[in-house]
């Protein structure tokens, strides 16, 4: 199988100044051609210890690209470095690189000066793909005859992403033979990492020898389950993951919420618009971060009618209509309040299921009876009020995400019932 690395070259990667966008980008764009990444490799702007770093990579894979590092400024040295690396015994200028420059310059009002000239100059051992849309070419260098390729691409996220598909369009030609790469994702939630991993341990001991599990937790969607097949066939792979999956929703029922990558609000959108079916969300402890949630999802106002964020007693008496002595009688912190803030913005805006959120997110606030990092959670309809309780031990910022994806499930879990859907 086709094997790549990919590395970052920047001291700005390395003491963390910029979050590396490109790796993943790049990742992701060759895994759905067929190859796959043994590596993935920070390096700093030292000449001998990119071209070493770099030889490695090129002993151990077929293909690595590159990030970062071209340009105009004085510090940019990858360009040498590559040269260096590649034996190149001068330079030379890149007649179509050198037009995009004059083209991007003169559009900004610019002249042309000599640093600008110069990112048109590149190593005599290496072949150019324009960048149309910067200032710094792709440089691709053929290693000798072991057909191995290195992409020098640069490091700005907007160029990367620009420069994509040209890159892939190179590989393809220059590795006709690509294997497929099969992945699937099945979405679970409510349930941790480590007692999924002992649910389903008789199930993955039982995975075909060429069959991958990998788990990836999310608090905002749950555990991730990614199976891989490297090099099969593609309709054959297919087939025996879907039947793994099928044995898998016997062991986990409702715990697995999609058979695909996706999030829970944008699942529970689909079953909405699916029945026609509307919602309103209470918010307290978690501040409107459940409605912000549901509105990410494009086409979300076909369902969705809004919320109340309800973080002060007066509002959720005064508006969404908590009797006062019910407050009093249980807490805020309640069930009793939970549900009763379902039913007020169900009843204010006529939707068909509400959502409703009142707790601790801490530090701090512990009322007596509720540990700080409680949250109650109520969804209402027209065939009743259901609530549920939770609670987790993080910060207030993962706490607060912890409790809106939390209520998100709950809701699903009640409107999957209440429409057999």
């Amino acid at each position: 199988m086709t094997a790549a690395s990919i590395c970052t070259i920047g001291d700005e990667i390395l003491i963390g100044q910029i979050v590396d966008t490109n790796s993943s980008a790049i990742a992701r764009s060759l895994g759905s051609i067929g190859i796959k990444i043994n590596h993935m490799v920070s390096i700093g702007d030292q000449h001998d210890e990119i071209v070493s770093t770099l030889r490695n990579e090129l002993e151990n894979n077929d293909i690595v690209i590159v990030t970062g590092g071209l340009g105009p400024t004085r510090d940019d040295i990858t360009k040498q470095a590559l040269a260096d690396l590649t034996g190149s015994t001068g330079y030379r200028m890149d007649a179509a690189q050198l037009a995009i420059i004059h083209e991007i310059l003169a559009s900004r009002g610019l002249d042309m000066m000599e640093v600008n000239r110069l990112q048109a100059s590149v190593p005599d051992t290496c072949e150019v793909i324009p960048n149309k849309k910067g200032t710094a070419p792709i440089m691709v260098f053929r290693i000798g005859t072991s057909g191995k390729t290195l992409y020098s691409m640069p490091g700005v996220p907007f160029e990367t992403l620009g420069a994509l598909p040209d890159v892939l369009e190179d590989i393809r030609r220059h590795h006709p033979a690509l294997q497929d790469i099969r992945h699937r994702n099945i979405m679970t939630f409510g349930i941790a990492e480590s007692a999924l991993a002992e649910k389903i341990a008789s199930w993955e001991d039982a995975l075909p020898e060429d069959m991958h599990l990998a788990y990836l937790p999310n608090p905002l969607t749950g555990v991730k389950l990614r199976l891989s097949i490297y090099g099969g066939n593609a309709q054959d792979d297919d087939r025996r993951m879907q039947e793994q999956i099928s044995r898998l929703k016997d062991i986990l029922g409702d715990t697995i919420y999609a058979e695909q990558e996706d999030r829970l609000e944008h699942v529970i959108g689909e079953i909405l618009k699916a029945t026609g079916k509307t919602l309103s969300a209470a918010e307290s402890c978690t501040g409107g971060e459940i409605s912000h949630l549901l509105t990410t999802v494009p086409g979300s106002s076909a369902y969705y009618l809004g919320s109340v964020t309800s973080y002060a007693v007066p509002v959720k008496e005064k508006v969404l209509g908590v009797p006062p002595e019910t407050i009093e009688k249980y807490g805020v912190v309640s069930s009793e309040v939970a549900a009763a803030m379902a039913e007020g913005v169900r009843k204010i805006t006529g939707s068909d299921f509400s959502v409703s959120t009142t707790g601790l997110a801490g530090p701090g606030g512990g009322d007596g009876t509720n540990p700080e990092g409680t949250v109650w959670v109520a969804v209402s309809s027209a065939l009743g009020t259901q609530t549920k309780k939770f609670l987790f031990h993080n910060d207030r910022k993962r706490n607060i995400e912890r409790f809106a994806a939390s209520a998100l499930f709950f809701l699903l879990e009640v409107i999957r019932r209440e429409t057999a859907v």
